[in-house]
C-alpha cells in the first residue's frame, strides 16, 4: 500500500501585482501537480485549490506518496548482424553498448522488430524518495510562471514577480532541505503584517489554513472574497442601502487585503449633481470603493471601503478615504460644470479639428458620415430618420468635453446628460424626442464589451447600426485590417456588436445594401501614396466571421452554420432563423439521410453536362419511383410555400422531412444517367426541383460532412 503525506509550500514575498496574483497563484499550482504527474508520483488532489494573498503563493495537497514508484528503463541496442562477429563474439559496438550499460554482454536480452533481432538492456530501479524530488519540482515549477518583467533585489542574479522573503516546504511533519532565491526550507510562515508580527510555527500542512487565520491571514482566496461580499453588503445595509459589487474590483480588492474589514464612509451630497457614472468610475478604477445605491438604484452618498486591517480606530480610516475621494469628485465636479457652460453646439465645433484618422479625416468627418448612414438605416427599419440624423450629428460632441477627457469610459454617457441639459437643444426638440436623442448617444456604443447587452431603444440601435457600418468600412479602406492580434480600430468587435444588435433586437436589414451603402459614404480615401476603397462583400464575410464563433459560443455546430452561410441570407435576423430551423431540423430521424441525399443530387447536377430543365415532363417518367417522387415533390412545394413566405422555417424542414421514404425509393429503383438522353435529362430535372426545395432554408447537404 502506498503511504502518502500532506505537502505545503508557501513562497512569501513582497505585495504580489494584484491583477497578476491569481494567474501567478495557478501557475504555480499547476507546476507542481504537472512535476509530481511527469515523475510518476502518486497524490490526491481532492478540492486542493491554490491559495494566495498579497504576500504569499501557497499549494496545499492533502495526500502525497513519499515514494515515486519503480522506474523501468528499455535502451535499445545494435542488431545482431551488428553486435555479433561471423564466430558468434561481441564486436566493439556491443561491448560498447552493454558497458554503456554496465552489463556485461551476455547479460543482455533480445527483442525482435520489423529490421530484425536486436540487443536490450532493460532494467528496474527503485523509485526515488519525493522528498529527494521535490525541490526540483519547485523550482522547475517557478521558472515556468508567467513573469514578463522579473525583479531583482539585491545583487542577486535571480529575479521573482516581487522579492521574496520566506519559504515553507513541509512533507509530513519533516522539512524538505531546498533553497530558492537564497531561502532555506522552513516550517516558519509569517502572519498579517501589521496585526501579527510575529513568525507562524507549522507543524504540519493541514495546519496551515487555521494558523493563519489565527495570524489575522485569510489564505483561502474564496474565505476572503466571501467575507468582503458580506462586510460590504452589511456595511452598505447599515446606511439604509445596497452596495454595487463589481466582479472586477471584487477581484482587484481580493488581491489587496488578507484579512479584509469593510468601512462604511460618506460624502458631500452636492457631488450627486455630478453624472453618477463618474463618481462610480473614480470610487471602483481608482480607489477600489463600493458605491452604495438607493432603493430606486441611484447612487448615495454613501461608500464602502476595504481595509486591509480590524483598525482599532475605524473612524481615522474612514476620513482617511473620504479624503481622498473628496479632489477626485471636486474636479469631477468643476468638468461636469464648465462642459454645461460650453453646450453641445460648441463642442461639436471643436470635433473639425480632432484628427479621427489620418486617411479618414476628423471626428466631425466621421459625426457627418455616421449621419448620413444613420438616415438610411433608420428609413429601412422604421425609425424617425430626421431625429436618428441629428442624433448622429451630435453624437461625437462629448468628446470635446473635459469630464470625458478625464474619464474616457463616459463617452456616450456624458453626451446623454449634456443632450438633456443643453439649452439649445431643449428649444429645438420636445422633450419624449430630446430624450429619446440623449439615450441613443449613450447607446450607440453599446455593446461596450463582451457580454455587455446591445442598444435597447430603436434610435439606439439606428445609431448603433450606423456608428459599426463607417467603422468597418472606413477601416477597410484606410488598410485597418486586423492581422493577428492586431486590431487597432476593434474592427473584429465592431463587426460583432453590428451582427448581436441585428440579431437580438431582430432588425430586419438588408446588410448586403447597408454595407454597400457603408462603403459609397465613406468612398475612397488614402494619401499620395494612393487611394483605395472598401469591399461590401469582403466586409460581409468579415461579419460572417465573426458570427461563427458567437454561434460557436453556443454549441451551434460549424456544420450548420456552414449551411445557412452557403445560402448568404439578405438579413442577419432571417439568417438567425433559418439556423433555429436547421437546428431543429438536425434532430428528426430522417435529417442525416436527406443530407446525405441532396448531397448526392448536388454532386450528380455539378457533373451533368446535360442542360437541366427547372421542371420534368412527366409524360417522360418510365418508373413508378419517378412519379411517386415527383408526386410528393409537388404536394411538398405546395405546402412549403407559404410557409417559407412567412419565414416559418422550422415548419418547412419537418415537411420536407416527410419525403425521406420516397427519395429513398427513388434512388433504390432508378438509376439516373441512363443512355437514353431525353430520359436523363428528365430525371436531372426531378432531382433539382428537389434540391431546390430541400435547400430552400439552408443548404441541407453540409450536415452529412
Amino acid at each position: 500500500m502506498t503511504t502518502t503525506q500532506p505537502l505545503l509550500i508557501e513562497l512569501g514575498t513582497e505585495e504580489l501585482p494584484v491583477k497578476a496574483l491569481p494567474g501567478l497563484a495557478q501557475a504555480l499550482f499547476d507546476g507542481v501537480i504537472d512535476g509530481l504527474a511527469r515523475r510518476g508520483i502518486a497524490f490526491e488532489r481532492g478540492d486542493a485549490k491554490p491559495l494566495y494573498t498579497p504576500r504569499r503563493l501557497a499549494v496545499l495537497l492533502p495526500a502525497v506518496a513519499t515514494q515515486q514508484p519503480e522506474q523501468t528503463s528499455e535502451v535499445l541496442g545494435p542488431y545482431l548482424n551488428i553486435a555479433l562477429d561471423a564466430g558468434g563474439r561481441p564486436t566493439r559496438a556491443l561491448e560498447g553498448f552493454a558497458a554503456k550499460a554496465g552489463v556485461e554482454w551476455t547479460a543482455l536480452e533480445k527483442l525482435r522488430d520489423a529490421k530484425g533481432e536486436r540487443f536490450v538492456h532493460r532494467a528496474v530501479k527503485p523509485g526515488a524518495a519525493t522528498a529527494a524530488l521535490l525541490p526540483e519540482i519547485l523550482r522547475e515549477a517557478v521558472a515556468a510562471m508567467p513573469i514578463p518583467k522579473p525583479m531583482r533585489w539585491g545583487d542577486h542574479d535571480y529575479g521573482f514577480a516581487r522579492p521574496a522573503h520566506w519559504l515553507v516546504l513541509l512533507f509530513g511533519g519533516e522539512v524538505i532541505e531546498a533553497e530558492l532565491f537564497g531561502l532555506r526550507g522552513d516550517r516558519m510562515s509569517r502572519g498579517h503584517r501589521f496585526m501579527h508580527d510575529k513568525p507562524v510555527w507549522l507543524g504540519a500542512p493541514g495546519d496551515y489554513v487555521e494558523a493563519l487565520r489565527a495570524a489575522k491571514v485569510l489564505v483561502d482566496p474564496d474565505e476572503r472574497r466571501a467575507r468582503i461580499v458580506a462586510e460590504v453588503e452589511a456595511a452598505a445595509r447599515a446606511t439604509g442601502g445596497q452596495a454595487r459589487i463589481d466582479a472586477g474590483i471584487l477581484e482587484e480588492v481580493n488581491g489587496l487585503t488578507e484579512w479584509p474589514k469593510a468601512v462604511a464612509c460618506g460624502f458631500e451630497p452636492q457631488f450627486l449633481a455630478v453624472p453618477q457614472e463618474a463618481l462610480i468610475a473614480t470610487m471602483e478604477a481608482n480607489q477600489k470603493f463600493f458605491p452604495v445605491l438607493d432603493a430606486a438604484g441611484r447612487l448615495s452618498e454613501r461608500f464602502v471601503g476595504v481595509a486591509n486591517i480590524d483598525s482599532r480606530d475605524e473612524a481615522a480610516v474612514r476620513k482617511g478615504y473620504e479624503r481622498v475621494i473628496r479632489p477626485r469628485f471636486a474636479d469631477a465636479q468643476f468638468f461636469f460644470v464648465e462642459d454645461m457652460k460650453q453646450g453641445l453646439a460648441s463642442m461639436n465645433e471643436g470635433l473639425k479639428t480632432v484628427t479621427y484618422q489620418a486617411k479618414l479625416g476628423t471626428v466631425a468627418d466621421k459625426a457627418a458620415r455616421v449621419a448620413a448612414l444613420a438616415e438610411a438605416v433608420a428609413q429601412a427599419v422604421g425609425v424617425d430618420p430626421a431625429l436618428a440624423r441629428r442624433a448622429a450629428e451630435l453624437g461625437k460632441a462629448d468628446l470635446q468635453s473635459r469630464l470625458v477627457g478625464e474619464f474616457p469610459e463616459l463617452q456616450g454617457i456624458a453626451g446623454r446628460y449634456y443632450a438633456m441639459a443643453d439649452r439649445a437643444l431643449e428649444a429645438e426638440l420636445p422633450y419624449e424626442a430630446r430624450a429619446a436623442l440623449a439615450a441613443a448617444i449613450d447607446e450607440a456604443y453599446m455593446p461596450r464589451f463582451a457580454g455587455d447587452a446591445v442598444a435597447p431603444s430603436g434610435l439606439g440601435q439606428v445609431l448603433a447600426i450606423a456608428e459599426r457600418l463607417d467603422t468597418l468600412a472606413g477601416g477597410f479602406a484606410a488598410g485597418l485590417k486586423p492581422t493577428g492580434n492586431k486590431d487597432a480600430f476593434a474592427l473584429r468587435r465592431n463587426a460583432l456588436g453590428l451582427a448581436r444588435t441585428l440579431i437580438e433586437r431582430e432588425i430586419e436589414l438588408d446588410l448586403d445594401a447597408a454595407l454597400a451603402r457603408a462603403c459609397d459614404v465613406v468612398g475612397e480615401v488614402g494619401d499620395a501614396k494612393g487611394r483605395s476603397r472598401a469591399d461590401a462583400n469582403e466586409l460581409r464575410d468579415f461579419v460572417l466571421d465573426r458570427l461563427r464563433g458567437y454561434y460557436a459560443d453556443r454549441a451551434v455546430p460549424p456544420q450548420q452554420f456552414e449551411a445557412v452561410a452557403a445560402l448568404r441570407p439578405a438579413s442577419l435576423l432571417d439568417f438567425d432563423r433559418r439556423l433555429q430551423a436547421i437546428g431543429e431540423f438536425a434532430k428528426l430521424p430522417e435529417a442525416a439521410a436527406l443530407a446525405a441525399a441532396n448531397k448526392r443530387i448536388r454532386n450528380i447536377l455539378r457533373k451533368s453536362e446535360d442542360a437541366i430543365a427547372d421542371a420534368p415532363d412527366p409524360a417522360l417518367f418510365a418508373e413508378a419511383a419517378e412519379r411517386e417522387l415527383a408526386d410528393a415533390v409537388d404536394a411538398a412545394v405546395a405546402d412549403t410555400d407559404p410557409l417559407l413566405a412567412r419565414r416559418d422555417y422550422v415548419a418547412a424542414l419537418g415537411r420536407l422531412a416527410r419525403l425521406r421514404p420516397q427519395v429513398d425509393a427513388f434512388f433504390d429503383a432508378v438509376l439516373v444517367n441512363v443512355d437514353d438522353a431525353a430520359l436523363r435529362r428528365n430525371r436531372l430535372a426531378l432531382l433539382k426541383r428537389l434540391a431546390d426545395r430541400l435547400g430552400s432554408v439552408a443548404a441541407i447537404e453540409y450536415l452529412s460532412l
